[in-house]
This record gives structure tokens, C-alpha cells and sequence, in this order.
């Protein structure tokens, strides 16, 4: 598929625009910085998104100001008595130092573990504890891909699990390729099974369009639900850029 991609600032905003071989305009606000991506027709002109983008102006600056509101942690020390989040439950940090190998065990419903050897700095804290939220996640998603691809009717070739500071996941549909964002492993497990439903309808539907809306309605109804609480949990300091 030919395509397009330029920024233009309209009204103090700039907007990423990306020309296709569509039919239609499609405008997105994205998390966690408030990014305006707008898909247009091969032939649509500068002066047409412009009017577009502007018309749609007071929508994109209320999703922005929800992002803006979002709370967001504070520089993580990993020292003891810290709030650290898996599975949307905030859990408070206790670290012990011994000889062995590093561990990371959930206790109880509001403590987590961090077991280092001695001298180990914050930097190769967080990178244990990084490691054990990617671990979680190997597991938990196979299964959720197993329900989703036989709901929809879809096969993936390959999926991982990487850092991404602009989308909570991503999909290749032409190399059937699925990413998932390490960030998920903190957010309650709807919003995780949420991303692998929305990732794996982009197999069926390469854009956001009316399509793909139908798709999700369709096979998640409550979709909207799980985003907006994606969206309103606190976003890690380090990963975000903030």
C-alpha cells in the first residue's frame, strides 16, 4: 500500500499526517502524550485536513487534557516501602539482600518481594523486577491469543513483548507480527486481553475505522470500558519520557 507521511501544525498542534490509498479520514488521539495522527485519502490536500483537523479541534484538546490529567509515578528508587503496580494492584515494595540468585515473589494481596545480592544498585533492581513483569507476561498471553484467534478467526505468526513509549501494542498485518507493551504487565488483565483483541482485529481490519470499531463491538462490547481504564491508570515515570 502506497502511502504518505508529513506533520503539519494546525492551530498550535501538530498533527502527523499519513496519506493512503483510503477512502475516508480517519483522526486519532493517542496516550500517553496526547499524539494527533490523521489518515487521509491520496488525494486530499493540505487545505482540506486542515479544515478537517480544526473541526474536530475541540474534541482533540479534551482527549489531550485526559492525558495531561493522567497521574504519572515519580522516578522509582527501589528501596523498600515503594508502591509498585502487577495487574492493577498496587503493591508495596520490600526488598531483602542475600546471596543467590535474584527473585521476585508476590506475597499476600499488597506486598512484592525483590530478593538481590548485596550492593545491587537500583538500576539492577528495576532491570530484575523489568524481567519478572516480561516473564508474567509470557504466560499470560498465550492464552489470551488462543481465545482471540479462534474468536476472530486469525492466526499470528509471532508476537513479543518490548518497551514502547507511545502505543500500548502493535501489529504487522501483512507479516501476521503482534508487539506487546512491558507496561501492560502492571494494568489489570482486561486492559491486557483488551490490547490482544485490538491488535489481532487489526489482522482483519488494517485501520481504525468504522470496520474495526464493528469488529470489537462486536466481539467485545465492553471494549470501551477496558480502554478508558488503560487510560486512566498511572503511567511509569522512566517509560514514558516524563
Amino acid at each position: 500500500m502506497t502511502t504518505e507521511t508529513q506533520h503539519l501544525r494546525i492551530s498550535g498542534i501538530e498533527v502527523e499526517v499519513v496519506r493512503k490509498d483510503i477512502k475516508n479520514l480517519h483522526l486519532g488521539v493517542y496516550p500517553p502524550l496526547g499524539r494527533v495522527r490523521v489518515a487521509v485519502p491520496l488525494v486530499l490536500g493540505d487545505e482540506a485536513v486542515r479544515l478537517a483537523v480544526i473541526d474536530k479541534l475541540g474534541w482533540i484538546k479534551r482527549q489531550r487534557a485526559k492525558f495531561a490529567e493522567q497521574p504519572r509515578q515519580s522516578q522509582r528508587e527501589m528501596v523498600s516501602g515503594e508502591s509498585h503496580w502487577f495487574l492493577g494492584r498496587r503493591l508495596r515494595l520490600r526488598v531483602r539482600e542475600q546471596e543467590g540468585p535474584p527473585k521476585v515473589a508476590v506475597r499476600g494481596i499488597g506486598a512484592i518481594d525483590l530478593v538481590v545480592r548485596p550492593g545491587t544498585d537500583a538500576a539492577q533492581r528495576e532491570a530484575i523486577l523489568s524481567r519478572w513483569h516480561r516473564e508474567q507476561l509470557k504466560e499470560l498471553i498465550p492464552p489470551l491469543l488462543a481465545k482471540w484467534q479462534a474468536a476472530l478467526g486469525v492466526q499470528v505468526a509471532d508476537w513479543g513483548i518490548k518497551r514502547m513509549k507511545t502505543r500500548w501494542g502493535s501489529c504487522n498485518p501483512a507479516a501476521r507480527r503482534v508487539w506487546f507493551n512491558l507496561e501492560l504487565a502492571k494494568k489489570p488483565v482486561q486492559c491486557l486481553e483488551y490490547i490482544v483483541a485490538h491488535e489481532l482485529t487489526h489482522l482483519l481490519e488494517r485501520h481504525h475505522d468504522e470496520r474495526f470499531t464493528a469488529l470489537l463491538d462486536a466481539h467485545m462490547p465492553q471494549w470501551p470500558q477496558y480502554r478508558d481504564m488503560l487510560n486512566s491508570l498511572p503511567l511509569a515515570h522512566e517509560e514514558w519520557g516524563y
